[in-house]
């Protein structure tokens, strides 16, 4: 079993509650050694990744899924600010949302977001893709090493 396959850390910054269950219910379906942190907001999103405060001892993620529209910090500010601190840009940023706002795909992408993908509403469909975005970076990605 090669490092890759043991599983990742990731981070997944979300405010929706049922979305965060349907993504720990993915997660736990399909491959039960990643390890899943949660945070609901962008500024304990920076926190988190920076390790400060309550978070000084959080793992370094190797992935975050990022929503766009969270309180007090909204994502595309989260992801500008990972991807211009040198510590932190490394690290891959799915955006994981809502929107399908034609802006938002473009300015994840020139905000250097590693992917976009729209939540879709239907359950099946929404555990599906989580599953898809894991698969991808636990076994066909190769991710850097801290």
């Amino acid at each position: 079993m090669t490092e890759q396959q043991v599983g990742i850390e990731v981070l997944l910054v979300e405010d929706d509650p049922g979305d965060v269950l349907m993504t720990r219910e993915a997660f736990a379906e399909h491959k039960v050694a990643n390890h899943l942190s949660v945070v609901s907001d962008g500024v304990s999103a920076m926190e988190f990744l920076r390790r400060e405060g309550a978070y000084a001892e959080a793992p370094r993620p190797d992935l975050v899924l990022l929503d766009l529209n969270l309180p007090r910090m909204d994502g595309r500010e989260v992801l500008a600010l990972v991807k211009e601190d040198p510590v932190l840009k490394h690290i891959p940023v799915v955006v994981l949302t809502t929107s399908e706002a034609e802006e938002d795909v473009l300015r994840s992408y020139a905000l250097h977001a590693n992917a976009y993908v729209t939540k879709p509403v239907d359950f099946e469909r929404f555990i599906d893709v989580v599953q898809q975005i894991d698969e991808f970076f636990v076994s066909v990605v190769r991710l850097p090493r801290h």
